[in-house]
């Protein structure tokens, strides 16, 4: 059987390998970091699988006074997942770190390293501590209520958000244990005086109402109120319905993306945003999308259970099938994998496709570049609009072709991946052009009734 550490630097050699480290320079850094660790942990082991807190936090000590904390931070991270990688090999025992995370309900590696470089580690550790989740009085019965949701098929993520929250507030006031649910909701809901946290604090209720009347019927189900809902709508932004000029210039900007690390990234960022503007993607989509997904000799693209559990095939225009094939003959040169399940926009750090959290992150700095959007916060023109402007241009496509909008919704619908056109309507912001277009159609249909009017007062 193997055993870690190991005289010969096989162990740290094979997890190298299985990186794909994109800098030449990186395997340097790595193993500079990892056999410093190893020489740590052969003078302190006593036991062939033993991987102990104490070994970590002597390894941080004994290098906090050469290197930088950013340094010392971002090689301890380093030494974190192969800590990972040699549980996965059997290697060792377990994780300190992913143990301390898990006891200490804390949300990243980065704080507990944090902690374990502090004077009184215990102490630090302490005070980063987390509630667990659904510990409160409620928990058993949110618990099983998101559970039961989910058996009904409903995804039921943005819900079991609330109810962690929720949860998190109820164990921080252990004295509302006692008092009855409207009273914990009263409280909950003076927490925070947004209008937000207000329609959150609505929903929540109802979906705590359906949980309690699932296990006493006789109990009243609530009424809902909808003023907090309708309070939020009217601080909604109106969407930004994106010029051809400004999304030439997005384009633009996304092909000279500074990125010399990452070659591929320039031109997924373009395909990107190719596919928001002309096919009206979600991020969502974007980032689940597989290899196998697109068929260039179909010119069709599937987006594979989204929002509502909906499948569907797309039909796209001819630019952005030549967007999608460039990219795929980049992607190819870039010896991505080729395998049809592997995501489609993918980037060699970790052999991993772009969460839909990194593709907003890339978009939105694009758009600030662009000057479309300001340099900090979240005002401003957002990617989704990019999905508004795709609803906008198809309906003035349709009146200069002499198309009635109307009967083509449905199909707009079904390609936008709605229920039904009530959510695609949301999605018609009225312009001056679309306007404009509007007007010319009802002059052209009544100017006969107009003139028969006019003759008859005559």
């Amino acid at each position: 059987m193997s055993t870690w550490p190991d005289t010969d630097g096989k162990s740290i050699a094979r997890y190298l390998r299985q990186l794909r480290l994109r800098c030449s320079t990186s395997p340097i850094y790595y193993r500079q970091a990892l056999h410093s660790f190893q020489e740590v942990v052969a003078r302190r082991r006593s036991s062939p699988s033993e991987m102990s807190r104490d070994m970590l936090e002597a390894w941080l000590r004994e290098h906090a006074a050469h290197w930088p904390e950013s340094t010392l931070l971002h090689r301890a991270r380093i030494v974190t997942r192969f800590l990972d990688f040699l549980v996965q090999e059997g290697l060792i025992a377990s994780n300190p770190v992913a143990d301390l995370r898990a006891e200490y309900h804390a949300r990243s590696d980065k704080a507990i390293l944090r902690a374990l470089l502090a004077s009184n580690p215990d102490q630090a550790l302490e005070s980063i501590r987390q509630f667990p989740p659904f510990g409160s009085v409620l928990g058993n019965l949110m618990r099983n209520h998101i559970a039961r949701m989910r058996a009904r098929g409903y995804r039921y993520q943005t819900q079991e958000r609330w109810f962690w929250r929720f949860d998190r507030f109820l164990q921080a006031h252990p004295d509302l244990a006692r008092e009855p649910v409207s009273v914990m909701l009263q409280h909950w809901a003076a927490a925070r005086p947004s209008a937000n946290h207000a329609a959150e604090c609505e929903r929540l209720a109802r979906a705590l109402s359906k949980a309690q009347h699932h296990l006493d019927p006789n109990s009243k189900p609530r009424r809902p109120d909808p003023r907090p809902a309708q309070q939020v709508a009217r601080q909604w932004r109106r969407p930004y319905i994106y010029s051809p000029e400004e999304v030439r210039r997005l384009l633009d900007i996304a092909r000279s993306y500074p990125s010399p690390r990452a070659l591929l990234r320039p031109i997924s960022l373009y395909t990107m945003l190719v596919l928001g503007y002309c096919a009206g993607l979600r991020l969502g989509e974007l980032a689940r999308l597989n290899l196998a997904d697109v068929d260039l000799h179909a010119g069709t693209i599937t987006i594979r259970e989204t929002k509502f559990f909906k499948s569907r095939i797309l039909p796209l225009a001819g630019s952005a099938l030549s967007a999608l094939r460039e990219y795929l003959e980049a992607r190819h040169k870039a010896k991505a994998p080729q395998s049809p399940d592997s995501g489609l926009f993918w980037h060699d750090q970790g052999n991993a496709r772009y969460t839909s959290h990194a593709i907003a992150g890339c978009l939105v700095d694009i758009l600030r570049r662009a000057g479309i959007k300001p340099p900090k916060g979240k005002n401003g023109p957002r990617i989704h609009d990019l999905r508004h402007s795709f609803v906008v241009n198809r309906i003035l496509e349709w009146y200069r072709a002499g198309i009635n909008p109307q009967d083509k919704l449905p199909f707009l619908a079904t390609y936008l991946g709605h229920r039904d056109i009530h959510s695609t309507l949301v999605y018609i912001t009225v312009t001056q052009e679309l306007l404009q277009q509007a007007n010319d159609r009802f002059r052209t249909f009544a100017a006969h009734c107009l003139h028969a009017s006019e003759g008859v007062q005559g």
